[in-house]
């Protein structure tokens, strides 16, 4: 039987490459738009890694989110940073989430607050994504528009904390085959990864209505 981990990962997989193939994400990282596209897609960010890093804390104790909660992954001071470099020192006055980044915000919030399994499919989509797909976006970004390899605008990516992250990858699925959770619960998990993705993939989807390409 599969691990807890692979069934995570095969069952959304179908979810996680059409996130990946989005127009926008292509574009952006075809280099097709420009920075303002990617600012655009940082402040996103900064709305969904709140609502996962501001239940942090609470979520510490908790038995089966808690061993997730890891202050190395916590991402929201390098995105801060990446928005103070991207939009200037003002940076919070003009931030503003599309409906869609509302709607995903909303249900890490509601995950965080009353299912901390949930909360585990929503961490285990960013988190382990940002270690994995997040390095192609920060390359392309450095080469794109020339921001310093590993430095400010690219902040998020970068894991000063995790020295190796293959190994913190494996430690990371081996948490998840050891949830405590039965099989009902654990189908419901999968369920809300693929929820996690297509709300990841609603937010590329808005982006692109803000970013069309010209034809």
């Amino acid at each position: 039987m599969d691990s807890f981990s692979t069934l995570i990962r095969t069952a959304s997989h179908e979810q996680h490459v059409e996130a990946e193939a989005s127009t926008f994400m292509s574009d952006l990282l075809g280099g097709r738009l420009g920075v303002d596209a990617y600012a655009r897609y940082t402040e996103q960010l900064w709305f969904v890694y709140e609502a996962l890093e501001a239940a942090a804390g609470r979520l510490a104790a908790d038995p089966v989110a808690g061993p997730f909660v890891r202050p190395e992954l916590m991402r929201l001071d390098s995105l801060e940073r990446d928005l103070a470099h991207l939009r200037g020192p003002r940076w919070r006055a003009g931030l503003t989430a599309l409906p869609a980044t509302e709607a995903y915000a909303a249900r890490v919030r509601e995950c965080a607050e009353r299912w901390p399994a949930g909360y585990v499919a929503h961490h285990y989509t960013r988190y382990l994504g940002d270690l994995s797909g997040g390095q192609i976006i920060r390359d392309r970004a450095e080469r794109t528009w020339g921001f310093a390899k590993k430095g400010d605008g690219v902040r998020f990516y970068v894991f000063e904390e995790i020295t190796n992250p293959a190994a913190f990858k494996r430690e990371y699925r081996e948490l998840l085959d050891g949830i405590r959770a039965d099989d009902l619960e654990k189908q419901r998990v999968v369920a809300e990864c693929k929820r996690a993705f297509a709300l990841n993939t609603a937010v590329f989807r808005g982006l692109g209505e803000e970013f069309p390409l010209s034809a």
